[in-house]
């Protein structure tokens, strides 16, 4: 490859705290406009902000969920610049002393690699409001009730050389921060968003080429799409004989591609300095302990555990760990079957995730529950049912509720495990196909196929498979 292409994130998780980080009122999401703002957010005079010992909390559990340095004294900065949904003219931040110092986060590439991408930082600060630029007749409003929402800053190392690994990285950022329950995750909402530091530079090449800023991706589809784009831009910029200039830049997801919006500030053009009203923030061993405590199996650690008790492959494993409530789903199937964990995977991942993906449902708004699945699955096992009819009753499951069990009697989908009957029908089918049995005989393999067909539309696709094969070579090659 000519050209290398050198990828930073910045994600911002809104913290999941019922409250803001230096003022009471409410991060409920969907209130009506301007009713959840208070003057400390907007820094009236004469207000002083106090930190909210939650959002610290939710900082230090994901620091030590990424093994990064927690800091013994950090510090808030005002970060000064003027937007229409910042009406006090900075924002509380941290910039030289964050809470949460270096760490890492490995993800696996699509050859089946595993790749580390340092973690350079994670900083504590509040969001900003909101501009809302539909329904004013041209105008545009202001929304101020995000104003105050505590964010955790999560920036990686420009470690990232491809959208694809961007995109790999950021999912399992989601998937860590739903874990560890200190982020929602909703992308729509805007509880999870990130901006993507974007620059190529000539491979081989040891200084980093000028980097652009894409603001406010809110999807991974979008991530993708627009580091693609900007990539592909910057490239044919420099090889047209043209300079890269740094700024910021937006996506457009209709015309699929960025757009100018900002120069790129630097550091000093934020004029960071100490926040007057706010104490350093110190954090005692004993805090961290007590946080560490609290933290759950992480999702690299339950995988493993997926593969080493139920004898998963890597792959069923790191599908069914993605997100903590389909472990969760998975397991309490898994408690209730006879302990066939791979039958059980593979109804998780293809029966069941299909029907959510149609319905657009999370795996906590299934319309199967793990009890029922459970015992759908026991019935598969016992061979009282086929995994083909095993599909009719999970129709019935998903549309219907009820009982595996009560289904199959009420249907009628039982299994015929009755040698006798078997034989029976069978040897009524070769009856009444002399012709095939005879090619069969000479050599035709293939007709088996042909008879196994017959045998299970004579028995309405109850007669079990594996008895049915094993009776009917029997039969037909004696």
């Amino acid at each position: 490859m000519e050209w290398e292409v050198v990828i930073g994130l910045e994600i911002h998780a809104q913290l999941a705290t019922r409250s803001k980080i230096f003022s009471g009122a409410a991060t409920r999401y969907g209130a009506a406009p301007n009713t959840q703002a208070s003057v400390i957010d907007l820094g009236y005079p004469g207000t002083l902000p106090v930190l909210n010992e939650a959002a610290v909390r939710m900082a230090v559990k994901f620091g030590l969920a990424v093994q990064a340095h927690i800091a013994p004294r950090s510090v808030f900065a005002r970060k000064n610049y003027f937007y229409p949904d910042l009406p006090k003219g900075y924002q509380i931040s941290q910039f030289e002393l964050p809470v949460v110092g270096q760490g890492h986060l490995d993800i696996d590439l699509e050859d089946g690699e595993r790749k580390r991408i340092g973690i350079t930082r994670a900083h504590l600060e509040e969001d900003a409001g909101k501009s809302l630029h539909e329904d004013f007749h041209g105008l545009s409003g202001i929304d101020l009730n995000r104003a105050g929402t505590p964010l955790l800053e999560i920036v990686s190392e420009p470690d990232l050389r491809s959208a694809k690994e961007a995109v790999a990285y950021m999912k399992k950022l989601h998937a860590l921060v739903r874990y560890l329950e200190i982020c929602d995750g909703n992308m729509q909402e805007g509880s999870f968003r990130c901006d993507a530091n974007v620059s190529v530079r000539r491979s081989g090449a040891e200084r980093l080429g000028t980097r652009c800023e894409i603001k406010n991706l809110n999807s991974f589809r979008f991530v993708e799409r627009a580091i693609n784009y900007e990539v592909e831009r910057q490239i044919d910029l420099l090889e047209g004989g043209g300079t890269v200039v740094q700024e910021t830049r937006l996506y457009d997801s209709v015309k699929d591609q960025t757009r100018s919006m900002r120069s790129k500030e630097e550091a000093n053009d934020y004029r960071y300095f100490p926040d007057p009203d706010l104490l350093p923030l110190v954090i005692e061993p004993a805090f961290v302990d007590a946080v560490r405590a609290t933290l759950p199996e992480l999702p690299d650690a339950k995988r493993a555990r997926f593969v080493a008790d139920y004898n998963l492959p890597d792959y069923d494993a790191g599908v069914l760990t993605n997100s903590r409530e389909l472990a969760d789903y998975y397991e309490a199937v898994v408690a209730q079957t006879s302990g066939d964990a791979k039958l059980a995977a593979n109804w998780v991942m293809g029966e069941l995730a299909a029907r959510l993906n149609e319905t657009n449902l999370d795996i906590t708004e299934s319309r199967v529950s793990a009890a029922q699945l459970a015992g759908m699955l026991t019935r598969i096992s016992d061979n009282t049912i086929s995994g083909k009819i095993a599909k009719q009753v999970f129709e019935v499951l998903w549309n219907d509720g009820g009982d595996a069990d009560a289904i199959i009697d009420r249907l009628g989908l039982r299994q015929i495990t009755d040698t006798g009957a078997l034989e029976a029908i069978i040897d009524q089918i070769i009856a009444d196909n002399p012709a095939q049995r005879d090619q069969y005989r000479a050599g035709k393999d293939k007709l088996f196929g042909f008879f196994v067909g017959q045998a299970m539309k004579a028995t309405g696709g109850k007669a079990n498979p594996g008895q049915l094969n094993e009776l009917l070579r029997h039969k037909l090659d004696g």
